[in-house]
């Protein structure tokens, strides 16, 4: 069958040299026995390829996949599995999609993009926190998710190993793996354990990470980092162990590479000033640092990298000393290398001891200069008797010098692991863990030695437990589903690892060498030739080389060089080195050298120098084996991370660097295991849907598992290709393809007779349009012909029409004109005298006024000055009688001397304090101060504007004017043109006289349009300075803002320094009791305080309750300091009130005095134009009135007439009432007659008023007696004159306020007596039609008309009179209130603290006062029994359905009112605090529980809408019945408890919403999106089932789309059973449906098999049920159908074109609700599911980029899900009665008793 496949246009892939696989296309069928395939590259080459042979059989290309397994998430899900097609997907999707992660059966192919991507942030590990690994796309995250599940349900430890070679990105990934961890699992204690576990990596990244040619941070050791979780799954700690360190780098770099980065860290802060003494300085200095020649990485900053590694040896309880010792052991290590050794014969060096390095190295580590420098440069030697010191060649001082500073950095960087250890160590007992090893992967390099070699050697290790471990589950699966085993053969690579550590192997020959005295890398290398050439495959030597051995590894054929070999594996150290080094002062570094001979050789993994002389390689292969074994007791999760390219270019992949690493790190071993058995794997439900196309209706069975055993036989006749397991169906490699095959076939059979079908319908369709048009059209001529006939014979007759009119118009014209000029004439004289007339009587009136005005002044003169005398005499008097007083107060203040001497320490500490608050206060009155001069200056500066406003208005006005005068002028020049051209046609002989006169006029006119043109240009100027002051206003406001904002800030830092104060008094208050002992005050001390108190009194018109209660104990005990204190804290501060009111009075003052004249003007022009006005509509009211009377006359007089005449005899009765009409309407007109006069008489008051109060202001302006400040002040004269100007101004304020009140008051009542006036002339003309009316009628029908008139009329105004009387009474009862309110607030002298709203003790509740009715008793002893039966004990299921909604409330509200009615406040806050307090301990004790949850909800709403309702607030009342009313509170106001309840329900809401997504959130992705709502429509894509966990269920019993509307209706029905309103109904769908498609748009956004056609039609599907589901429950307008836009264009992007630049413009603008990001992400996640679909082109991605560059959003990728829109609780009054509510005895209430 696979050679069936090889036909023309066949797709397969061909070797290639740079990119190791090209695609092709075959032209011609391959048929056995051909010797080659004549193929097609993607350029167009045409090539022939020779085809070989294996086993006698053709070697034939490997075939491609369809492009519809392109991509796919898991590499062992594609149908043809083999190297070309794990390349193109890993490329497809890295290169392409920008997608770095893919799965590889159990092992995660991490790719490094070299570039930030924001994938890692928290909204990225909540999404994949709790969810299974199948569901989501490959991400670190999933592979930590699965080990943290697996470590929860299976309770067995896990491992997840990273690995790869340099510059992978293996260190990060290990770094987000534990920050995932340490994320989703939390700590179970204080100690900030998985913060301490994150801390470790800026460390462990200082000290052992570097820069090397292939990677800026590369790990220059393995790291394996257990982290301990306890029974609750929390870090409770962690533990790391480190594996071969790259100690050579401390000393060797090679060109573009650089050492360990904490040296550089040091050097870049080297001028820190806790740095000094280590003397430092550019890392370019130092030989252990330079030798790579280039010190710095782009992008990193040594200094801020320091920072941070201090901070995390600080959070790791490495303290300051210590972390100074440890950088003085690193500088030591720099300032060795630079120690010069100097060559002085061939066997014999020296060192200097003045070396400058050489000092400083000595000076940190604390040992003799001498010393070190002879031990550089010499090494003991012990002979059988003696001892002596033999001197050594520079070269080995200089391996020697080496040697120690790799020693010194090992042994620190094993002291820094183990406190790392020591801060991680466990808190509690650890339950299981999760090991993250972090290790090197496969190198090979152009020289490898001994680094390389172990590295590779742990690899094999690695490898070999791999692929144990991936056979061991392909076993296990196979077993599972009753599949026969068969034995599938796989690499194993034993006898490799024999090589290295068997007996007599590499490492042991390597050990004996190093035991032989005169070894050499030269004669091991031999022994490896004698031992291994001949005996072993794996290994060889090379042809060139006597000094190198080649090793075939499983990746690659590595040939190592044997120099350094025995040096490193030895890693010897002169003792005598470490012998000084021993003795040194510093005591870290003693602390190094200890714990080398006092650990165990066990657990000293990496030290080279011990007791037991261990080797590096025996350390290293034991360390080895413990990980293996480590590795082996848990489950393995495997990340293998690829390095796409060499020169760190992003997004670009390399395939000749990328399949070298799948090779290298068992990728593609995994393949070649999958594909030798059945990679593809289908459940039976996933196959039936897919492939349903392929089936007739007679191969559907009731059992899908039966259908599919049926119909498979048939599709593929090689039983050998598949199998059937218990729920899966297994496929040999390439058979998933063939039967795509099949069902693109057979789909496009089905697509060509649609098309055949639809094509004729189309030509039918066509054929029958053309028809019709053509009829059409004939219709259409014939018409137009009969129109074009009509018309013509219309124009002939509106020909003639037009000639008639034409002729008359100008006939018409001609007299017009000569009118016209006679009316000009008229007019112009008429305007003259009229203006003659109006200058007399203005000259007259003006002569008036400066006579009323001159005597006024001279009335006001007079009282001016008797006024100041008399108020001089007056201040004279008081002046003396302030000094009696003064004279009495001193003699009083001399008795109470001696009291004051005993009390002097206690006055000194008082006066201190009371010098602290007026030093503060002073602070205050300055910052007051600026705060008054800044808005007396924006005061200016506004006035400034507005008077230039004003002037530019007046300019802007007489702009105005001149341009009407231009128009007047207009008309005046067309009239005078019109006179000309009639003079022209009567006297030929005036022609020149008239052109003269029309020249001169067009030039007035130019001139004036000049004049025009210049205003205008003014009034632009003016405009555009207008702007600018505007622009400079804002400023200025702006600026003030910010003042106004700093100075808050210090108002709140003041008040910061008094609590601090009160803190201090507090301190005072507990030494009370000491000091009370030592203090023996006397009665004077009691007066004293009474003294202070009565002063508090009268400043404060009342106080807090605290005050009060501190007055009493004064008055009581007399003793008590700490009041003494407190009272005179109060004096203090209403000392600083009454300085303050001063100095802003002081400020005003000036103000008032220049504007006060002013003001006054303006008020008095205002008054003189309102009275003006008035008196003319006074007249006119009184014309009305007057032709109103005569009318009346004239209808009294006619009826007169008439009844005189007898003409109405039979309707007499009927004429008496129209006359008492007529009479009472006359006497209402006589009154408002009246009201006019009085109306007037008050208008003329105030401004008789208002000018005895103005000459009264200015008599006083005038006399200004300048008097001795100094002596005022000391007499108490300025006090009362302030006081006497204070009062002046609080009267002249009222006196202006009332006036105002008083215009306001008049216009209203004009504008009533207006109405009324209208409404009776209404009524009157209505009269008199009615009258007339009944007039033309027949006289039996008159009286009947007039009574029903008259009832009308009665009823009507009975109406009027109801609702007026009800307005009143209205306002009486606000009245009433007001005035309740304002004697309440006199008459108390305590003030509410307005402290926590949570629980509110009050004493005593503001009262009114009304009557009660409907209530419910509850004594205080019964309030725990009534809270336990109605809300502890209360089960919503069940008792909801049966009683009304909101009964507990009602019944709480109830028994509130009897406490309201019984006057009882005690029992009041009692109850409401109770019931506050049980709701919440029953909300914090069931919150998980849905229905309690609910029904509290509805319930705490209405008891606070009931508050509300029942309040007898205006605003709620008018709501009510009248029985409702009657139903209001009393004496109780409860506003500060509705502020507690709302508060209250606000927390009961928030929890619903908790519980209500909580019930909701597994329900939503499995329904939106995984399953198929579209029955037969939608088709799986072929995944082959290679999940390791999905929450689909096998027998395809997942949740479904109902399961979502199920739950929304059992939640909408729970809800309205509890009652809840219906705004919160609305608020709360709105919440929950924002949630269903966050959650839904999350989930796509991370699952690339969800982005299809296909689930976009899905989705819309889903929506629409959504959106009936709101239409039905009657919701579409409360907001949650826009909370589903975002997923609406989400769908409608998968579903649109995407392939022009058109259509990329239409989806920037379609998709407004998703980000850019998320569109992107979408476009590069979509996934065709069948072959008619195309994938988005990389170009149609650019141009989409592009179109939404200009978006300004937010780059986060997930929507927020834990976002809760604000609620609110506006009044709904409800129309329950509280008499006809009925209490159930289910609810155990018998103690209560109705009222």
């Amino acid at each position: 069958m696979t050679s069936n496949l090889y036909v023309k246009h066949a797709r397969v892939w061909v070797p290639d040299q740079a990119e190791v696989w090209r695609p092709a296309e075959l032209l011609r069928d391959y048929t056995p026995g051909d010797t080659s395939l004549l193929l097609r590259l993607d350029d167009g080459t045409e090539l022939e390829q020779k085809l070989s042979k294996e086993k006698k059989e053709p070697l034939l290309p490997p075939l491609r996949n369809p492009d519809i397994l392109v991509g796919e998430n898991d590499l062992t899900a594609l149908s043809y599995l083999h190297e070309p097609a794990v390349l193109h997907n890993l490329r497809v999707r890295f290169v392409e999609s920008k997608t770095i992660y893919t799965y590889c059966g159990i092992v995660l192919v991490a790719i490094n993009p070299y570039e930030s991507l924001p994938i890692y942030g928290s909204d990225i590990i909540n999404a994949y926190s709790g969810q299974n690994t199948g569901d989501m796309d490959p991400h670190i995250f999933a592979v930590a998710e699965e080990a943290y599940r697996q470590m929860a349900q299976d309770e067995k430890n896990q491992s997840i190993i990273v690995s790869g070679e340099s510059g992978a990105g293996k260190t990060v990934s290990a770094k987000y793996a534990m920050r995932y961890f340490a994320t989703v699992s939390g700590s179970c204690s204080d100690a900030n354990i998985e913060d301490r576990v994150l801390a470790s990596s800026p460390i462990m990244e200082a000290i052992g990470n570097a820069k090397t040619t292939r990677n800026d941070n590369s790990s220059r050791f393995g790291k394996y980092i257990a982290i301990g979780f306890n029974r609750k799954h929390h870090i409770i700690g962690a533990n790391m162990r480190t594996y071969l360190l790259e100690k050579s780098r401390v000393v060797f770099q090679a060109k573009e590479e650089r050492n360990y980065h904490i040296f550089y860290q040091l050097c870049a802060s080297s001028h820190w000033p806790e740095f000094k003494e280590l003397k430092l300085g550019r890392a370019d200095d130092f030989h252990f640092t330079n030798q790579g020649k280039n010190p710095s990485i782009a992008g990193v900053d040594d200094e801020t990298d320091m920072a941070s590694t201090r901070r995390a040896f600080t959070m790791m309880g490495i303290d300051e000393g210590q972390q100074m010792a440890l950088f003085r052991v690193l500088a030591a290590v720099l300032h060795l290398g630079n120690v010069e050794v100097k060559q002085l014969r061939a066997d014999n060096s020296s060192v200097c001891p003045d070396d400058v390095s050489l000092q400083a190295f000595c000076a940190l580590m604390g040992v003799p200069v001498t010393e070190m420098a002879q031990w550089l440069c010499h090494r003991k030697l012990k002979m059988a008797t003696e001892t002596y010191n033999k001197p050594v060649p520079k070269e080995q001082a200089l391996n020697g010098r080496d040697a120690l500073a790799k020693h010194i950095y090992a042994r620190l960087f094993d002291w820094i692991v183990a406190r790392i250890n020591t801060a991680l160590k466990a808190v509690g007992k650890e339950h299981s863990f999760i090991g993250v090893l972090d290790i090197y992967g496969f190198e090979t390099f152009e020289v490898n030695s001994f680094e390389q070699f172990c590295i590779n050697y742990a690899n094999e290790k690695l490898q070999q437990q791999f692929n144990l471990h991936v056979f061991k589950l392909e076993q296990e699966e196979y077993m599972k589903e009753d599949i026969p085993w068969i034995l599938i053969d796989f690499h194993d690579n034993q006898p490799c690892i024999s090589l290295i550590e068997a007996k007599m192997g590499i490492l042991d020959l390597l050990d004996e060498e190093c035991r032989m005295p005169k070894g050499s890398d030269e004669s091991w290398a031999q022994k490896l030739y004698s031992s291994h050439e001949k005996s072993s495959s794996h290994f060889l030597k090379p042809r060139m080389s006597n000094s190198a051995f080649i090793v075939l590894h499983f990746a690659d054929k590595v040939e190592y060089q044997c120099e350094g070999f025995l040096e490193k594996n030895k890693d010897t150290v002169n003792q005598e080195q470490i012998s000084l080094l021993r003795s040194a002062e510093c005591g870290l570094l003693l602390e190094l050298l200890q714990e080398e001979e006092c650990v165990p050789a066990q657990t000293r993994l990496k030290t080279p120098q011990s007791s037991t002389r261990k080797s590096v390689g025996l350390q290293f292969r034991n360390s080895l084996h413990l990980l293996m074994d480590s590795l082996s007791a848990t489950a393995a999760h495997y990340v293998r991370c690829i390095k796409p390219n060499d020169h760190k270019a992003a997004f670009t992949l390399d395939p000749v660097r990328a399949m070298q690493q799948l090779r290298a790190c068992g990728v593609l071993e995994t393949i070649r295991i999958s594909a030798a058995g059945f990679p593809s794997r289908w459940t039976y439900q996933e196959f039936l849907t897919r492939y349903r196309v392929l089936m007739t209706q007679a191969d559907m069975l009731p059992d899908r598992n039966l259908t599919c055993k049926k119909v498979l036989p048939r599709l593929l006749q090689d039983e050998g290709k598949y199998q059937f397991g218990k729920s899966k169906i297994f496929f040999r490699a390439g058979q998933v393809a063939y039967l795509e095959k099949l069902r693109s076939d057979r789909l496009r059979a089905a697509c060509v007779r649609i098309q055949k079908t639809i094509r004729c319908w189309l030509a039918r369709r066509k054929y029958i349009a053309l028809r019709k048009a053509a009829i059409t059209i004939q219709r259409h001529t014939r018409g137009l012909l009969a129109r074009r006939l009509v018309l013509s014979l219309r124009r002939s007759r509106a020909a003639l029409v037009i000639q008639k009119y034409q002729r008359m118009w100008a006939a018409r014209r001609m007299y017009q004109r000569q009118r016209e000029g006679a009316l000009l004439l008229q007019r112009l004289y008429r305007a003259y005298a009229a203006r003659q007339e109006y200058q007399r009587r203005l000259h007259e009136r003006k002569v008036c006024v400066l006579q009323r005005w001159v005597k006024g002044w001279r009335a006001r003169v007079w009282y001016r000055r008797v006024r100041a005398a008399v108020v001089l005499l007056q201040s004279c008097v008081r002046r003396m009688l302030a000094r009696r007083e003064l004279k009495r107060l001193r003699v009083e203040a001399r008795s109470v001397e001696h009291f004051r001497k005993l009390n002097v320490g206690m006055e000194n500490k008082i006066m201190q304090l009371q010098r602290k608050i007026d030093e503060q206060h002073k602070d205050n009155r300055l910052l007051e101060e600026r705060l008054s001069v800044m808005g007396a200056s924006h005061t200016a500066e506004q006035e400034r504007l507005i008077g230039q406003l004003e002037r530019l208005k007046g300019v802007e006005e007489e702009s105005r004017n001149q341009s009407e005068r231009l128009v007047f002028l207009g008309a005046e020049l067309a009239s005078s043109r019109q006179e000309v051209e009639r003079c022209c046609q009567e006297q030929q002989e005036q022609q020149q006289k008239a052109q003269a006169e029309r020249e001169a006029w067009e030039q007035r006119v130019a001139e004036l349009n000049k004049q025009n043109v210049l205003l205008k240009s003014e009034k632009e100027e003016l405009n555009k300075l207008i702007l600018e002051q505007q622009e400079k206003t804002e400023e200025q406001q702006r600026a003030h803002e910010e003042n106004t904002e700093r100075l808050q800030s210090d108002l709140n830092e003041e008040r910061c320094r008094y609590q601090n104060l009160l803190s201090e008094h507090h301190e005072l208050e507990e030494r009370h009791s000491d000091l009370k002992k030592q203090q023996s005050l006397t009665k004077a001390s009691h007066q004293r305080s009474e003294f202070f108190s009565s002063q508090t009194d009268v400043s404060e018109g009342g106080v807090s309750a605290g005050g009060c209660g501190a007055r009493e104990e004064v008055s009581s005990t007399g003793g008590d300091m700490s009041l003494l204190l407190s009272l005179q804290r109060k004096v203090v501060e209403l000392e600083r009130d009454k300085h303050t009111l001063q100095n802003e009075l002081d400020s005003r003052e000036e103000q008032l005095l220049t504007s006060k004249a002013k003001d006054e003007e303006e008020l008095r022009k205002t008054l003189l134009a309102e009275l003006d006005q008035e008196a003319l509509k006074r007249q006119e009211l009184e014309s009305a009135n007057r032709k109103l009377k005569r009318e009346l006359s004239e209808i009294r007089e006619a009826l007169s007439k008439s009844s005189e005449s007898h003409t109405a005899a039979p309707g007499s009765l009927a004429y008496q009432v129209v006359l008492e009409q007529l009479s009472s309407a006359n006497e209402e007109l006589e009154l408002r007659k009246e009201e006019v006069l009085i109306l007037r008489s008050q208008l003329c008051a105030p401004e008789s008023q208002k000018s005895k109060e103005t000459d009264g202001a200015s008599g006083n302006s005038s006399r200004s007696p300048t008097f001795d400040l100094h002596e005022l002040n000391e007499d108490g004269e300025l006090w009362m004159a302030y006081q006497g100007l204070k009062d002046t101004n609080r009267l002249l304020l009222s006196q202006l306020q009332s006036e105002t009140k008083m215009r306001s008051t008049l216009t209203e009542e004009v504008a009533a007596l207006r109405s009324a006036l209208q409404g009776a002339t209404e009524e009157q003309a209505r009269q008199q039609e009615l009258l007339k009316d009944t007039l033309r009628l027949p006289q039996d029908a008159r009286v009947p008309t007039s009574l029903q008139h008259e009832i009308n009329r009665l009823t009507t105004h009975n109406l009027e009179l109801m609702e007026r009387t009800e307005r009143q009474q209205g306002e009486l009862r606000l009245l009433r209130r007001q005035l309740k309110a304002y004697t309440r607030r006199a008459g108390d002298t305590e003030v509410l603290a307005q402290g926590s709203l949570e629980v509110m003790a009050m004493s005593s509740l503001p009262r009114r006062e009304r009557d009660c009715s409907g209530m419910l008793v509850c004594r205080t002893e019964d309030q725990g029994k009534l809270l336990k039966n109605l809300i502890t004990d209360l089960r919503p299921r069940g008792v909801a359905v049966s009683m009304m909604p909101g009964l507990p409330a009602y019944i709480l509200f109830m028994c509130l009112r009897h406490a309201d009615h019984s006057n009882d406040d005690q029992r009041a806050t009692t109850l409401l605090n109770a019931t506050i307090h049980t709701i919440k301990t029953l909300i914090k004790r069931k919150g998980e529980d849905f229905e309690t949850v609910s029904f509290w909800l509805a319930n705490t709403t209405c008891f606070l809408q009931c508050l509300q309702q029942y309040s007898g607030e205006e605003v709620y009342s008018r709501h009510n019945t009248p029985q409702q009313n009657e139903h209001c509170l009393k004496n109780f106001d409860l506003a500060n408890y509705r502020k507690v309840l709302c508060n209250l329900a606000i927390r009961i809401y928030q929890q619903l919403i908790r519980c209500m997504e909580d019930t909701l959130q597994p329900l939503i992705v499995p329904g939106m999106l995984e399953q198929d709502s579209i029955q037969g429509v939608l088709g799986v894509k072929a995944t082959g089932m290679r999940k390791r966990t999905c929450s689909v269920t096998e027998e395809g019993g997942g949740l479904s789309f109902d399961s979502i509307v199920r739950q929304l209706s059992s939640f909408h029905t729970t809800l309205l059973q509890h009652g809840t309103p219906f705004f919160l109904l609305g608020l709360i769908s709105k919440q929950l449906f924002r949630s269903i498609a966050a959650t839904t748009l999350n989930s796509l956004l991370l699952r690339k098999d969800m982005c299809s056609w296909s689930k976009g039609l899905q989705i819309r599907y889903n929506v629409c049920q959504l959106e009936d589901w709101l239409q039905e429950k009657g919701l579409m307008n409360c907001g949650a159908r826009e909370m589903l836009e975002p997923l609406i264009q989400a769908a409608q992007l998968l579903q649109m074109k995407k392939k022009t630049k058109e259509e990329a413009e239409a989806i920037a603008s379609m998709c407004t609700a998703l980000s850019a990001v998320q569109i992107v992400k979408i476009l590069n996640l979509y996934t065709p599911v069948n072959e008619f679909e195309e994938r988005v082109s990389s170009s149609f991605m650019k141009t989409i980029e592009e179109c939404l560059k200009p978006r300004k959003e937010s780059s986060q990728l997930l929507m927020d899900t834990k976002t809760l829109f604000p609620v609110t609780f506006p009044f709904s009054p409800s129309s329950v009665s509280l008499d006809t509510i009925q209490i159930p005895s289910s609810l155990n209430l018998a103690f209560l008793s109705r009222v």
